[in-house]
């Protein structure tokens, strides 16, 4: 259904990669596309219906229609000196916004001159402010460095485009005209503002689908058996407040309601449908639901990508509908949504159990866990929020809902279930804000395999689980293993304060189980502080007493209460003293009672919300290792949540200019990709302050003496292939060489201990400091984007996996954990009684790295193979680096888009 474009002027190649699906600020979504040849007649049709005054601001005149001449200025374009974007919504035109670039500017910042001009009835969309992020993208990429604007001083409207975007805005007025002028250089403010918006749109959408008053049900049916009777009974019984309409062409009535032949006969307002029909014919209820401006559509039906490459296909064509008529789509082959609130309850869901009220909001990937899902939350007692199972997710993902649970006051707690990350750098950039708000918890399936179920189709990682694990780190998402240990942290968080340390006192009326606990709090690495035994004949006072103690106790972060009932008692009493202590206790309180999961009854405290229970309610678990657990998980996020996090400083060194340079030049001269050369390698790495020391290739005792004597002697002769570099008996290395005489018998002894000597890439280079030889990689991941990764050098920290990994932009605490978290770190820090290393010129060097990476997508890998850290500063004695053209990993980086690639799993 896309318009199919063709170049304007003759000779200009169209730019399809600036196309783009967008949000904007009110959740609707649009396309944003370069303007062609083909849209004169879209665009009279647009500008007929721009009010006279929107007209006067564009044009300081009376403009009541465009010209021959003026329309073909405006679609007649070369798409680099003049540009322009179009925003198209159900294939009409609704804004454009262009720049053309001021003539003899080179010399002064290459300079362009910037418009807009939006339809009145779409004004405050967010739509100027949107244009204008990807027209300075745009601009970057083809050598734009300023824009400039002229606005009539009661346009307050766009004044504030420009003001808002967090540029450096300088003007000035003349004549009645406001002169504006910025740099479109990104900065902190520009980036900030952009993600500001991107939060607001997106929440924004997903709450359109938890707050709407009017649902229409597409498939609904009489029969029992079927999916639409499902539905239908579903979201009826479930309290749903709102207006419920049936749509089923071949019933007069199902349920007791009327049924309609389509949503577009419906007398009233629709805010969102769920769809059961079979798949061919979901395309059909798009185009309907377009038509009578339904916001969202929930699609239950199967039969997309999940099965093959047809479905892929029906799959593409669906969410391609989707975007064309603004409309956000859930699905396919969901299992629907859930909202617990009372003034918005909402079950348009299979599910026919309606989960209790509470903190938690749950987003799913997987429809066939979903029920069995709700079924765990009831049984605990736990209660939900909002749920999302969104089956292929299409277009809504976890991002989505997780820029909406950030803002949401009635969820506390977030949780995910993930099967795939179609776009971890986002996911990592949202997660972290979020987790500073409320804790995120997750659970990531396919962890040894990277399975990706069907239906779902990401681009694959290199980087591995290693990567995903670094990325929930950083974020301060809990990663949990399984969907009960999910539960079981959920429950302590949603009811419970964060401890304030990691130092737990167990209570209890058996030894047997403290003890367990105890042994299992260590291993989980928290520190026992008392183990309190109680006696199997304990009482309520003493129970309370043993509490009370122990939450006083300053040396005691958290309360673990561990109680099996003596014979012919119910522990009520015991329970009551446990309520009443959990509910006043300002520090963590969970138990093992009665072997109980969940917040039983007896524990739970009221909630004047609403919610199943309230805070200061204490959860059960059916064991103490389990308790021991949830505690360990809280205490990590408490310690990663009580860490101030530093800004992300760019080196004193960080030359991009020269850098970029360095990458342009090579890719120029071999456009697919290739190794840097060591001049070329030199350069880049010291445009970010790393120095890489001289190597001297050699291929004779003579050259070898030659290059000794070019360094100064005290050198090493050493064979650089991979085949020798990585021996553990190091006979590829030769060191201390003074003079010529020990160079010569440096180099008949190695070759004759080395067989593969036409092979074995002999470099003379300095002596390095004595130290601890580490390395440090980095690679364009086509998923992650940038990873950065650090180990001991050698064989060993490979074989064993002995390596950290960080998803960069990094700050100083990601370089400092880092450093500290591979099991080799001991070598670092003094091991045996040796020296401790400059452990800070490390982590210097890391964050440089992290910086290059983030600044140079082309940069595919970077591999500083051997660095020796020793007792001042850190040296770089062997580096390799290829460049290529960049991967799409980072395609939101300075304009946000929804994915591009129609059909295959959201990315976003």
């Amino acid at each position: 259904m896309t318009q199919q474009v063709t170049p304007s002027a003759p000779g200009a190649t169209y730019p399809r990669h600036w196309e783009a699906d967008v949000l904007l600020r009110d959740g609707g979504t649009a396309h944003v596309r370069p303007v062609s040849l083909a849209d004169s007649d879209l665009l009279v049709s647009f500008y007929e219906e721009v009010s006279s005054q929107s007209k006067y601001y564009r044009f300081f005149a009376a403009m009541p229609r465009l010209s021959e001449r003026e329309i073909k200025r405006f679609v007649d374009v070369d798409h680099r000196d003049r540009v322009a974007l179009v925003l198209t919504v159900a294939e009409r035109m609704i804004a454009i916004g262009q720049f053309e670039r001021l003539p003899g500017t080179s010399g002064q910042g290459n300079v362009a001159e910037i418009a807009f001009l939006v339809q009145d009835k779409h004004h405050h969309r967010g739509i100027g402010q949107l244009l204008l992020e990807h027209l300075a993208q745009i601009g970057r990429e083809v050598g734009v460095e300023k824009f400039v604007a002229e606005v009539l001083p009661d346009n307050v409207g766009m004044l504030q485009v420009f003001r808002e975007a967090g540029y450096h805005v300088a003007g000035g007025f003349e004549e009645g005209v406001m002169h504006l002028e910025f740099s479109i250089d990104p900065t902190v403010t520009s980036l900030g503002v952009m993600q500001s918006r991107e939060h607001r749109a997106e929440a924004a959408s997903v709450e359109r689908f938890f707050s709407a008053r009017s649902v229409a049900i597409v498939g609904a049916s009489r029969r029992l058996d079927t999916v639409g009777h499902r539905l239908v009974r579903n979201l009826v019984l479930g309290d749903y407040q709102g207006r419920v309409y049936v749509v089923n062409e071949s019933a007069d009535a199902v349920a007791g309601m009327p049924a309609y032949d389509s949503v577009s006969d419906i007398p009233d307002e629709v805010d969102i449908a769920v769809v059961a029909v079979p798949a061919e014919a979901v395309p059909d209820v798009i185009l309907d639901c377009a038509n009578k401006g339904v916001h969202g559509l929930v699609v239950i039906s199967a039969g997309f990508a999940e099965t093959g490459e047809e479905g892929r296909q029906r799959q593409r064509q669906l969410l391609r509908l989707c975007r064309t008529y603004g409309l956000r789509l859930i699905g396919p082959n969901a299992l629907g949504i859930i909202n617990t609130a009372y003034d918005y309850a909402l079950n348009a869901s299979l599910s026919p159990l309606m989960p209790p009220r509470g903190r938690a909001g749950f987003f799913s990937q997987s429809g066939a866990l979903g029920i069995a899902i709700l079924e765990n939350v009831s049984r605990r007692g736990l209660g939900l929020s909002t749920f999302v199972s969104a089956g292929n997710r299409a277009d809504v993902s976890g991002n989505d809902l997780l820029q909406y649970w950030e803002e949401d006051d009635a969820t506390e707690v977030v949780l995910l279930y993930l099967e795939s990350i179609g776009n971890p750098r986002k996911f990592s950039r949202i997660a972290r804000r979020v987790s500073r708000r409320k804790p995120v918890i997750a659970v990531k399936s396919g962890r040894t395999t990277q399975g990706v179920p069907m239906g779902h189709a990401v681009r694959a990682s290199e980087a591995g689980q290693n990567a995903v694990d670094a990325m929930f780190r950083q974020a301060g998402v809990i990663q949990v293993d399984t969907l009960d240990e999910m539960f079981d942290v959920a429950q302590l968080l949603a009811h419970q304060p964060l401890p304030r340390g990691n130092r737990v006192a167990i209570v209890g009326n058996s030894d047997a189980l403290a003890l367990i606990a105890a042994d299992t709090a260590v291993a989980r690495g928290l520190e026992v502080q008392t183990v309190g035994g109680l006696g199997p004949d304990a009482n309520a006072e003493e129970f309370e007493k043993a509490l009370d103690a122990a939450i006083d106790d300053p040396a005691v972060d958290a309360v673990l209460a561990v109680f099996i009932p003596p014979v012919n008692t119910t522990g009520s009493e015991v329970a009551n003293v446990l309520a009443v202590v959990g509910e006043q206790s300002d520090k963590p309180v969970v138990s093992t009672f009665l072997a109980a999961e969940g917040i039983p009854e007896l524990l739970r405290v009221p909630d004047v919300a609403g919610s199943t229970a309230g805070r200061g309610s204490v959860p059960s678990y059916g064991s103490p290792d389990s308790a021991v657990r949830a505690l360990a998980r809280a205490a990590e996020y408490a310690a990663w949540l009580a860490r101030p996090e530093p800004e992300v400083v760019a080196p004193a060194e960080a030359d991009q200019v020269r850098a970029r340079t360095v990458v342009n030049r090579a890719l120029a001269t071999a456009p697919e990709g290739r190794e840097l050369d060591d001049a070329e390698l030199t350069e880049l790495l010291a445009a970010y302050g790393i120095d890489l020391w001289q190597r001297i290739p050699v291929d004779s005792a003579d050259t070898a003496v030659q290059a000794a004597e070019k360094l100064g002697w005290d050198v090493v002769l050493k064979a650089t292939a991979d085949h020798l570099r990585h021996r553990p008996d190091l006979a590829h290395v030769w060191r201390n060489i003074d003079n010529e005489e020990e160079m010569r018998d440096a180099w008949q002894t190695m070759h004759a201990l080395i067989e593969s000597r036409a092979t074995a890439e002999f470099v003379v280079q300095r002596v390095a400091p004595a130290g601890v030889p580490v390395a440090v990689y980095g690679l364009e991941d086509p998923l992650f984007g940038p990873v950065v990764s650090f180990g001991v050098s050698g064989a060993f920290s490979e074989l064993l996996g002995d390596c950290a990994f960080r998803i960069p932009p990094m700050n100083a605490h990601d370089a400092h954990e880092m450093v500290r978290e591979i099991k080799a770190s001991p070598l670092l820090f003094g091991y045996r009684g040796s020296e401790p290393v400059d452990a800070a010129a490390l982590e210097a060097l890391l964050l440089k790295v992290a910086q290059l990476k983030n600044d140079l997508p082309q940069v595919r890998t970077l591999d500083l193979s051997l660095v020796i850290v020793g007792l001042r500063g850190a040296t770089l004695l062997t580096a390799a680096a290829r460049v290529e053209p960049a991967v799409d990993a980072r395609a939101d980086w300075y304009a946000r888009r929804m994915p591009t690639q129609v059909g295959e799993t959201n990315p976003g």
